[in-house]
């Protein structure tokens, strides 16, 4: 499991930084609504802008719209990859006044001292956030901790760039969390014909050259080590956070899939992973939520399959860098409580994401809709996103049920291991095999 001893200190070298995320990139209301009156006086609101940096499945112009309006100060929202997050964040941190990375980035963004703690005390609804990030690690008590990268192991610190304290042992944390959700394996049911219930099946030779992973060395060799262990061809003691040998074990199984022709494809865009499946080249891959949605607009089924073995899961957060001070600091803190207080709780689910205060969610979502994405209950009215695009019919029950079904079953969180960049020379010489 990852340990806090391990966790880089303040005094890091800039060379050592840039290296790691490089490895990393690699690897992978207004007042109202908040409870109170806005921190920043409304005469000096249209003045402010909030820039955002974050990826595309959380920022978006409808939602920064949403935000600037009930906020009466300008949102701005930019989207990129996950790479170029890491990058700016180290390189460039004036750049933003928002950065929102994946937790797995945590320990190469966080040491460079470019950003300052977010102070829970001025988190309105930090009593609503989810157990993931507090002492536990657990949302509720039966829910699996999960290997990897565990959330709340990367959050709290007690000043700029200092190292991760014990969960729940300070009152500031690197960054505020907002969304997570839980990944798994899509399938096309109707080329399939036959019940799937494990990750193993992503490896059965049966679906030899229909067959496709996620091509970051990281997350790919992840959902290749859920696959392996469930088929009882290796054994680990860390999937988040593979030894050596447990990565060697690994990739001599993939190298020799990769040979007689078991991978049609090593995706890395989300396009790409849609049209190997409207196409039936794949049947059964890596995949991520929205992509499966898309493939089922198109009107050819596919499935974001629940599996025995739990789920990959991962988070994102909002981290506030030093130069964002006085009344944009204060502007800032108001976005942050608007974002945990309900609305955009509602307007990710529909797009298929938990934003972390679920409890405000459901103030927010008509019974019918919380009962579909939240209970994994069947759908009783037509369920759209948040452009009001049609995503389900009555009748229809999400794929992976329940958000404690999900949630309460992280077999691993997304990470970036000790042993990353030994990781990714032999995701290297997998791909050339």
């Amino acid at each position: 499991m990852t340990k806090l001893e391990d966790t880089k200190s303040k005094n890091i070298s800039r060379r050592s930084v840039l290296k790691g995320t490089a490895a990393a990139a690699a690897g992978i209301g207004a007042a109202s609504a908040i409870g109170g009156f806005p921190t920043v006086w409304a005469q000096d609101l249209k003045d402010i802008t909030i820039r955002q940096l974050g990826l595309a499945v959380s920022n978006m112009d409808p939602f920064a719209k949403m935000a600037t309006d009930a906020l009466g100060f300008t949102v701005e929202q930019t989207a990129t990859d996950l790479g170029t997050i890491g990058n700016r964040g180290i390189t460039q941190p004036k750049s933003f006044d928002l950065l929102e990375p994946a937790y797995m980035q945590f320990k190469f963004v966080w040491p460079t001292g470019n950003f300052q703690p977010v102070d829970i005390n001025r988190l309105t609804h930090w009593d609503k956030v989810s157990g993931i990030y507090k002492e536990s690690g657990k949302g509720w008590d039966d829910a699996w901790l999960g290997d990897g990268q565990r959330p709340h192991n990367v959050m709290y610190v007690d000043g700029s760039g200092s190292e991760f304290k014990a969960p729940g042992s300070t009152d500031h944390v690197a960054a505020m969390p907002i969304l997570h959700n839980a990944d798994t394996i899509g399938i096309r049911p109707d080329e399939i014909g036959r019940p799937i219930s494990s990750w193993g099946e992503l490896l059965n030779d049966e679906f030899n050259g229909k067959t496709a992973l996620v091509g970051f060395p990281a997350i790919g060799g992840m959902d290749a080590a859920m696959a392996l262990e469930a088929l009882g061809k290796v054994s680990y003691q860390d999937k988040g956070n593979m030894t050596q040998g447990e990565i060697d074990e690994t990739f001599k199984h993939l190298i020799e899939y990769k040979k007689k022709g078991h991978f049609r494809a090593l995706w890395t865009t989300f396009n790409e992973s849609v049209n190997l499946m409207l196409s039936g080249e794949v049947v059964i891959q890596s995949m991520w939520s929205p992509a499966v949605t898309a493939v089922r607009a198109k009107g050819i089924p596919c499935v974001y399959q629940d599996c025995k073995e739990g789920y990959r899961s991962w988070s994102l957060a909002l981290m506030i860098p030093n130069h964002v001070e006085g009344k944009k600091l204060d502007a800032t803190y108001d976005y942050l409580n608007w974002y945990l207080s309900g609305p955009a709780g509602a307007f990710f689910a529909r797009q298929g994401y938990y934003v972390v205060t679920p409890d405000n969610t459901k103030k927010e979502l008509p019974a019918a809709e919380w009962d579909f994405w939240y209970e994994g209950k069947e759908a009783t009215v037509e369920i759209r996103d948040p452009f009001d695009n049609l995503m389900e019919s009555p009748g229809s029950v999400r794929d992976g049920g329940s958000y404690k079904n999900r949630m309460g079953r992280v077999a691993v969180w997304n990470s970036v291991m000790a042993e990353n960049e030994y990781l990714t020379e032999k995701w290297n010489e997998f791909v050339a095999s």
